[in-house]
């Protein structure tokens, strides 16, 4: 054997480990999950009845559109809030903005049900904010429990953050000379944010809202000590078919068509990436 396919045989055996380990812990349960997804629960053949469920049922139908708004309305606000406060952050210089780019990254590293907990005793009926309405003689209930306003609101408290996160990373690898250069030759702010600042932000946006998508497609925690009975979000739903109903081919087939719905907003971010040169020029 030369040297050459030595090296390339060594290469390979210490790849080999991390391979065998995502096979194992993530191609295996996803192809499992498949064909579980197109079993017969009764006959054990081939079916597609479990899909169909979900496109058939009114309820069921209820749920992934109730997903999908929830979802794109957390994304729609995240990123027009979070790219605002990135641009402060990034062409901002003063106390203030320092103040806030230190504290903006909190809630990042609160627990997930430690901050959904604080946010209901804040906003629920009988919350801080109802208490302290009746010290001025009103009684403000903002009925945001079990209601799509109130998953939205804790959805835009973990995701503006990490939003502005990327953004602002994606704003700092923006040279100043182009910045200074544009309004050397007359141009406005508006003009050199359009025609400079967007265009070599936009794939760190879109790769923000992907993430952020993605991210509460399959969200557990808030919707279940926030959402109501009905409509649910998918991974409620999920939980429901697995846990309450056993039902564990319909959890599958629900379980692959949420990876669908993810792959959607993986598409883009692969095609964001490969057009990334494309549009800076």
């Amino acid at each position: 054997m030369s040297k050459e396919k030595k090296r390339m045989a060594f290469g390979y055996a210490l790849v080999m480990p991390a391979f065998l380990v995502v096979m194992l812990v993530v191609a295996w349960p996803i192809v499992t999950a498949v064909q579980k997804s197109f079993t017969d629960p009764e006959t054990g053949g081939f079916t597609f009845d479990n899909y169909l469920y979900f496109f058939t049922d009114p309820n069921q139908l209820k749920n992934i559109f109730f997903t999908m708004f929830v979802c794109f309305a957390t994304v729609a606000i995240a990123i027009v809030v979070a790219y605002l406060l990135a641009l402060y952050l990034r062409f901002v210089k003063s106390p203030v903005a320092r103040l806030i780019g230190n504290l903006y990254l909190i809630p990042r590293f609160v627990p997930s049900l430690v901050a959904v907990y604080a946010m209901i005793t804040i906003i629920r009926d009988s919350g801080l904010i109802n208490r302290i309405s009746l010290l001025f003689g009103a009684d403000v209930k903002l009925g945001m429990m079990y209601h799509a306003s109130g998953m939205i609101t804790m959805n835009l408290w973990f995701n503006i953050p990490f939003a502005a996160l990327m953004i602002t990373a994606g704003l700092g690898a923006i040279p100043d000379s182009i910045i200074e250069g544009a309004r050397d030759v007359g141009a406005t702010k508006w003009k050199t944010f359009t025609s400079m600042i967007l265009p070599l932000s936009y794939k760190d946006v879109v790769v923000a809202s992907t993430f952020v998508f993605m991210s509460n497609v399959g969200s557990f925690t808030t919707p279940y000590l926030m959402g109501g009975n009905a409509p649910k979000m998918l991974g409620i739903a999920l939980f429901d078919q697995f846990n309450k109903y056993l039902r564990y081919e319909r959890a599958a087939a629900l379980s692959v068509i949420m990876f669908l719905i993810c792959s959607v907003s993986a598409a883009v971010y692969i095609y964001t990436n490969l057009k990334e040169k494309d549009w800076e020029h």
